[in-house]
């Protein structure tokens, strides 16, 4: 009589059985990369404008747009804390305005659910734009109106490179779901 193996007959779904997605990578890579790509400033790049894009911001667009769901309301408080601890700005700033962000981001979604890659990448050109100059205004820097367009290359840039973004962003929503762990 042959003995039962039950790892011998596997089909190729056979290894993800009673298997789960790791709760920390599923909820924590978000997190972290928002808050990785929030230290952005601490780099050493020279410049006489600004030229760096907010890249923390952008994650957190990139996520809130990929997964609507996936980052709750209140966390543009915590994210946003972390973004004025290193970005220069005052305290404050950045708690504003990455709530302000998610609470309009999940209005548009409400409103739109059906959005494409175009109406998102141009949701995050105003959002950035927004961002940018009410970030401008809010430093205290005493830039009078004529001298706004002193931004514009670092708005540019971070329009730009949004798409980047979403697609590094969507790489590691992928990774972070296929991670499993062995329940039980």
């Amino acid at each position: 009589m042959e003995q039962f193996n039950p790892s011998a007959r596997r089909d190729q779904f056979g290894s993800k059985i009673n298997r789960d997605h790791s709760p920390v990578l599923a909820y924590g890579i978000p997190w972290v990369m928002i808050l990785l790509a929030s230290l952005s400033p601490l780099l050493p790049i020279i410049a006489p404008l600004p030229i760096l894009p907010p890249l923390g911001y952008l994650f957190l667009l990139a996520w809130r747009v990929l997964r609507p769901g996936l980052l709750p309301m209140w966390a543009g408080l915590p994210l946003g804390f972390f973004d004025d601890l290193f970005s220069g700005q005052p305290l404050g700033s950045g708690i504003l305005l990455f709530s302000l962000t998610m609470i309009a981001l999940d209005l548009i979604e409400v409103r739109f659910p059906w959005r494409g890659f175009w109406q998102d990448w141009g949701i995050a050109a105003i959002f950035v734009t927004l961002y940018l100059f009410l970030a401008t205004l809010f430093s205290g820097s005493g830039l009078p109106l004529v001298q706004y367009p002193i931004i514009l290359p670092q708005l540019a840039l971070a329009v730009l490179l949004f798409p980047v973004v979403a697609q590094l962003v969507a790489l590691l929503d992928r990774m972070r779901l296929t991670r499993v762990r062995k329940i039980g």
